[in-house]
C-alpha cells in the first residue's frame, strides 16, 4: 500500500496527490508574515521553529520513513479565529497551535514545543492538552497526571513552556483549571506609544497580555509592527483562573491614555501595575525596543540535534535494555526529571531514545551537554562519558 510521502514507483502518484493536497490545506490556513513556517523533511529529521513564538516542533531521527519526504509545517493561530476552548473555569494557558500535515505515518513521536502562562509554581494548576477536531469541536487529549497506557501523548511541563510528544500532528492548546481557585496565571503588560508626539498629549497603549512570546505578534500585528513602537518589557502580573474581567478605556492623568484591550484578571491588580509601569516612563526618557527575530526557521538533519548520531546511538545501546542494576532508561528518566509516566517510554521501541528527543526540545535553546553527562556520571555509566568526550563536544 502507499501513504502520503511515499517516493517509491507504486506510490509515485500517491505522493504526487499527497503533496498537492498539503499544499493546498497549507496555503489554506491563516498565515500571516512570522506566524508560520514549513519546510520539507527526511529520514534524518529536524527542528522547525516560528522565529520569535517559542514554538517549534523537532522531527527525530528516524520519525519519517527512510526514503519518504514529507512538506511539514506549524501554523500559529490567532486567538479570534481558533475558537480557544474556555469552559467554566477552565482558562486557555497556550496558543492554539497547528502542526501537520494530520495522517502522516510517524515512526517515532515528534516533540512538539508550545509557550505556556501557567505559573507552574502554583500547585492548584490541573492542566490540559486538548485537540481540535476536524469538525472544529476542542476534545481532551490527555489530563496531566492521569495518563493511562491508552494516552496517545505525553507532555513534559517546564516553567515557562511545555514540550509534548506526539504520533499525530493535528491542533493542540494547552488549557489550565485550579481546583482551588487560587492558581496563577503569568500575565504581561505591554505599552505602545507612537515614534513622533505632535501635541502636548503623548497617547500610550496599554495591552494586557498572556505572558508568553507569542502575544505580542498575535494579538497586536498592527501596533507591534508599524508605527507603535513598544516602550516596555513584560511585566508579570498574577491572576487567578476563571470568569473575564474587561478593563475599560481610562485616562490616567493630563497627557496620558490607558487603553487596555482585555484582560482575564483582577482589574484593580492590572491597573494598579499599569499605572507603576507608566508612571516610571514618564519620569525617564522614552526607550524604544525593537523585536528582534531569528532569520533560520528550519534545520534539517544532523545540524538540528545536539546530541550527535553516534553518542545518541550508543547511549540508547546503553540504557534500552531493563538491568537488575537499575541503571538503565528507567534511571535517565528520573535523573532527567522525565519519569511521571514512565509506561509512556515502556511502549516505545527505543525508551531511550524518546528520552532524548525529549532532552533535545527542552535543551534546544542552550545545547549544554554537561545536564546529561551529569546524568550518566551520577548512573554509573562512566564509558558513555568516554565516548562523548571522544565522539562529541561537550
Amino acid at each position: 500500500g502507499t501513504y502520503p510521502g511515499d517516493t517509491t514507483r507504486d506510490g509515485h502518484f500517491a505522493n504526487m496527490r499527497s503533496k498537492a493536497l498539503g499544499s493546498q490545506h497549507l496555503l489554506s490556513l491563516p498565515r500571516e508574515h512570522g506566524n508560520s513556517a514549513s519546510s520539507t523533511f527526511g529520514y534524518l529529521g529536524g527542528r522547525l521553529t516560528i522565529p520569535g513564538t517559542g514554538v517549534s516542533l523537532l522531527v527525530p531521527h528516524g520519525a519519517i520513513p527512510q526514503g519518504k519526504f514529507y512538506e511539514m509545517y506549524l501554523v500559529l493561530n490567532k486567538a479570534e479565529s481558533a475558537l480557544l476552548p474556555s469552559e467554566g473555569t477552565q482558562t486557555v494557558l497556550s496558543p492554539a497551535v497547528t502542526c501537520g500535515p494530520t495522517g502522516l505515518l510517524l515512526c517515532r513521536p515528534v516533540v512538539l514545543t508550545i509557550p505556556h502562562c501557567a505559573d507552574v509554581g502554583s500547585s492548584d494548576w490541573i492542566y490540559q492538552l486538548k485537540t481540535q477536531s476536524h469538525q472544529g469541536n476542542w476534545e481532551e487529549v490527555v489530563t496531566l497526571d492521569e495518563e493511562t497506557l491508552n494516552t496517545p501523548c505525553y507532555c513534559q511541563l517546564e516553567a515557562k513552556s511545555c514540550h509534548i510528544l506526539l504520533d499525530q500532528l493535528g491542533t493542540y492548546v494547552f488549557v489550565g483549571e485550579s481546583y482551588s481557585r487560587s492558581a496563577i496565571k503569568r500575565l504581561q503588560l505591554a505599552i505602545f506609544a507612537p515614534t513622533v508626539c505632535t501635541s502636548l498629549e503623548y497617547s500610550l497603549k496599554v495591552y494586557c497580555l498572556e505572558d508568553t512570546p507569542d502575544a505580542l505578534k498575535v494579538t497586536l500585528p498592527g501596533d507591534a509592527g508599524t508605527g507603535c513602537p513598544r516602550l516596555s518589557k513584560a511585566v508579570c502580573v498574577g491572576s487567578g483562573d476563571g470568569g473575564s474581567a474587561p478593563a475599560p478605556g481610562l485616562r490616567f492623568s493630563p497627557g496620558l491614555r490607558f487603553s487596555p484591550k482585555s484582560c482575564q484578571c483582577n482589574s484593580g491588580m492590572v491597573l494598579k501595575t499599569a499605572w507603576a509601569e507608566v508612571s516610571s516612563l514618564c519620569v525617564g526618557p522614552l526607550h524604544r525596543l525593537r523585536i528582534a527575530e531569528a532569520r533560520m526557521d528550519a534545520h534539517l538533519g544532523p545540524y538540528a540535534f545536539k546530541i550527535p548520531l553516534s553518542i545518541r546511538q550508543k547511549i540508547c545501546n546503553s540504557l534500552d535494555a531493563p538491568n537488575s542494576r537499575g541503571n538503565d532508561w528507567r534511571l535517565l528518566a528520573q535523573k532527567l526529571s522525565m519519569d511521571r509516566y514512565l509506561n509512556y517510554f515502556a511502549t516505545k521501541a527505543s525508551p531511550t531514545g524518546v528520552l532524548l528527543d525529549l532532552w533535545e526540545a527542552e535543551h534546544q535553546d542552550d545545547g549544554d551537554l554537561n545536564t546529561l553527562a551529569s546524568a550518566l556520571e551520577e548512573m554509573g555509566k562512566s564509558e558513555m562519558l568516554v565516548v562523548m568526550a571522544t565522539e562529541g563536544d561537550c
